[in-house]
């Protein structure tokens, strides 16, 4: 879906709130993937992975709104 990356790209330049989410989840992503890389992780190591699916969804779910949003604006 070209079209739909290249609209995300454009979307990510034009809104702020959508590039800071993006930006955001991007991070999440990655203290997630070093978490995930250890081989033991404490109680509270294990907690933080908990932690950091549950905003990496609520911060892509508020990117999906903003994508709608930003689809229907366009196709209005």
């Amino acid at each position: 879906m070209p079209d739909a990356e290249a609209f995300i790209e454009r979307l990510t330049t034009e809104n702020h709130d959508f590039r800071k989410l993006r930006e955001e989840h991007q991070r999440y992503e990655q203290e997630l993937t070093d978490l995930n890389g250890r081989g033991f992780l404490s109680p509270e190591q294990q907690w933080r992975v908990s932690e950091l699916k549950k905003l990496k969804l609520i911060a892509k779910d508020r990117m999906e709104v903003l994508l709608r949003h930003a689809r229907a604006a366009t196709h209005a």
